[in-house]
């Protein structure tokens, strides 16, 4: 079958984390450099640097553009809901997947993350042995399973 074949060569890859709580981006780096090793992690505390550095602003001008984007939903400043919607609504960043990653398992928040077009869905465990589990899961699906579009 078609994508059952022999895993990929490993590639260097580069994963937007946005991320307010220290904790749980600690736990997210820990998880991507344990299976994913040769992932780059670019780190931001909310959406207005989540959307600079998509865009390449300011301080961000010659940053390499993310290949996934873990996003939380509430954070300050601009939050994973508008940060969603732009990045979907703009030509340049829309097909870079983005993951909601988020305390939230709120119904209405799924379903308004998927109205703007998340690639998934998910909500953190508290345990520390399943959230390593689910990023390394987030990492092997989008980072060697799927085809992905690489930028020009």
């Amino acid at each position: 079958m078609e994508g059952f074949g022999p895993r990929r060569q490993a590639q260097t890859r580069t994963v937007l984390l946005v991320e307010d709580d220290p904790g749980d981006a600690l736990m997210i780096r820990e998880a991507l450099e344990t299976y994913a090793p040769e992932t780059d992690i670019a780190a931001v505390v909310d959406g207005v640097d989540a959307l600079r550095y998509l865009r390449r602003e300011d301080e961000f001008a010659g940053t390499p553009r993310p290949d996934l984007v873990l996003l939380d939903l509430n954070m300050p400043r601009k939050d994973g809901r508008e940060v969603l919607a732009e990045v979907k609504a703009d030509r340049d960043l829309r097909t870079i997947p983005v993951v909601v990653l988020t305390t939230s398992s709120a119904a209405q928040d799924i379903r308004r993350s998927y109205q703007l077009h998340a690639n998934a869905y998910v909500t953190k465990p508290t345990d520390f042995d399943e959230f390593a589990t689910v990023v390394h899961c987030i990492e092997r699906f989008f980072g060697r399973i799927v085809q992905l579009p690489r930028s020009a």
